[in-house]
């Protein structure tokens, strides 16, 4: 084992075991190793693969895995018995180094209901498992299962035997979340002050979220001489899940002088990338307001908010969205949103201060705002391009579909009606589903090749006759555009949500077109009635399918 320097906290990384153990069903062996390779190149320490005596599957990905690895540790999970140990070893055989993790339960609760053992009994066991395991490796780790609810005598008792017995690392687990930060600190600061040997070993901590403590705790016990914290990306982990990896790495980082200096061996710019394909392989979106990388995580509605942003991004950032690997804040523009706001955008748009009045551009955007909930770059393009009146009319009309699928063989088929400027189109179709059917057509009626990013389906209200929100992201020529949807059914939402995606490039493709033919680049004026009769010209006269 790599000599202990005081001053690094170990990332010990359990995504592929515990976090997985939320998961619906379970992630193949490529997955598996994909998701390795990645926490490897995160700068993760100790990788816990799997439960190898659990299946035959995680055997065998806990051995994919460590035979892959280069620089992090692979290591196995097992209980405080020989054969699961066995396993361990038998998986990670081929690796130059690898750890064997093994536990045992010492909460009072656990020892007398679960295992129904006497306390001396657990001891004997843990001790036994420990000697067991150090006959295949110097790296040992033992965890004292439920450790926030062991008495502490216990605990000092059962830590000290561990160590005595050949544990390199002794991990603490708040297992059910049950303890708050001051109360496990104690726990910790308890154990370097009563366990006579603990300098001989790295002390660990495992805390789950079910309080939402599992950040807090694990980062207090760092401060109580902790120096492993087990982790998961994205906070993934059985019932609230475990201590984030990101949140740890990156309160470690920012706050680095409270903490002493303490660091991590995590790429912080990597952080972004991982918890995207965690989230995308584990089928487990990140809730938008997840701190680090949630959408909304470097995300200003508020106008005071952002003209700070604008001005100083340190005024209301702690964190650079650039330090975890994403490309730039997200500055929403809402009816929440400033002048400072909006001016900054249209200039980013290119266009300069007296190419537009901002007191009449502020006006409708707030106009438009009450009314789509948020405005996109595009939508504010088109205030200095259209008068309400154009930006109310469409060139693309869902006017009705149809729709076969369900049942073994059958396939997924959908018929599209839709009004294009003032003639009437049907087109049919297959797909890879009823939603991938009807995108299809109508992909094919507007001549729109847009791209679908992103899709998210939601329930306004509850009840038979729920309306179902849909909410489309689709990149064109580049750009990112957005379309909403509304209606008690989902696939009529989702016909809606890309219809109304397409009506905004429509509008956007016109902008461009009357911006290249502008001889000064300055929008026209759009309540001059000239204007607009030039607007619905230049519209009428695209041809269907050519923008």
């Amino acid at each position: 084992m790599d000599k202990v320097d005081n001053n690094r906290v170990i990332i010990f990384d359990t995504t592929l075991r515990d976090g997985e153990q939320a998961l619906q069903q379970s992630l193949n062996e490529r997955q598996k190793l994909q998701i390795a390779l990645m926490l490897e190149q995160l700068g993760v320490d100790v990788i816990e693969a799997g439960f190898p005596v659990s299946s035959p599957g995680d055997f065998s990905s806990v051995k994919l895995i460590g035979q892959n690895l280069k620089n992090a540790i692979p290591c196995g999970l097992s209980r405080a018995v020989e054969r699961d140990i066995d396993a361990v070893k038998e998986a990670l055989s081929s690796c130059e180094r690898f750890r064997i993790h093994t536990f045992i339960a010492t909460s009072d609760v656990h020892v007398q209901d679960k295992l129904r053992k006497s306390f001396d009994d657990i001891l004997g066991m843990a001790e036994h498992a420990i000697k067991h395991a150090r006959q295949y490796t110097d790296d040992v780790e033992f965890s004292c299962e439920d450790a926030g609810r062991t008495p502490i005598d216990n605990l000092c008792r059962m830590v000290e035997h561990a160590i005595k017995a050949g544990a390199k690392t002794v991990n603490i687990p708040d297992t059910v979340g049950y303890t708050i930060p001051s109360e496990f600190g104690n726990i910790i600061a308890n154990l370097f002050n009563r366990v006579p040997n603990i300098d001989q070993a790295v002390i660990s901590v495992h805390c789950h979220n079910d309080l939402g403590m599992a950040t807090g705790n694990s980062l207090v016990a760092v401060q109580n001489g902790a120096r492993q914290v087990e982790v998961c990306v994205n906070g993934l982990g059985e019932r609230a899940g475990n201590c984030s990896l990101e949140e740890v790495a990156m309160a470690l980082r920012t706050r680095k002088t409270l903490f002493n200096g303490l660091y991590t061996n995590i790429v912080p710019t990597n952080i972004a990338r991982a918890s995207q394909m965690v989230a995308g392989i584990c089928n487990e979106k990140v809730p938008p307001h997840k701190a680090i990388v949630g959408s909304n995580a470097f995300a200003h509605s508020s106008g005071i908010h952002q003209d700070g942003v604008l001005k100083n991004r340190s005024t209301y950032e702690i964190i650079t969205p650039e330090s975890v690997g994403f490309k730039e804040n997200n500055l929403h523009m809402t009816a929440r949103s400033g002048r400072h706001m909006i001016k900054s955008r249209l200039n980013a748009l290119g266009y300069a201060d007296d190419s537009f009045n901002l007191d009449d551009v502020y006006s409708r955007f707030l106009e438009l705002a009450d009314k789509k909930g948020e405005v996109f770059d595009y939508d504010l393009e088109s205030l200095l391009f259209f008068s309400q009146t154009m930006e109310d009319k469409t060139q693309f009309t869902l006017e009705n579909l149809n729709v076969i699928c369900g049942g073994s063989g059958t396939i997924p088929t959908a018929s599209v009606h839709m009004k294009i400027g003032d003639e009437y189109f049907i087109d049919s179709g297959t797909g890879d589903g009823p939603v991938d059917a009807v995108f299809n057509c109508i992909t094919r009626l507007t001549r729109i090749d847009c791209k679908l990013v992103d899709y998210n389906l939601s329930a306004t209200s509850g009840g038979m006759n729920a309306q179902g929100k849909v909410d489309v992201d689709v990149m064109y020529k580049g750009r990112k555009y957005h379309g909403r949807g509304l209606s008690t059914d989902v696939i009529e939402s989702s016909a809606l949500a890309l219809v109304n995606a397409c009506n905004a490039i429509y509008r956007a493709q016109i902008i461009e077109l009357e911006k290249a033919a502008s001889h000064n680049g300055m929008p026209a004026d759009p309540d001059s009635q000239e204007a607009i009769a030039a607007m619905e010209a230049k519209a009428a006269s695209l041809v269907r399918g050519q923008i």
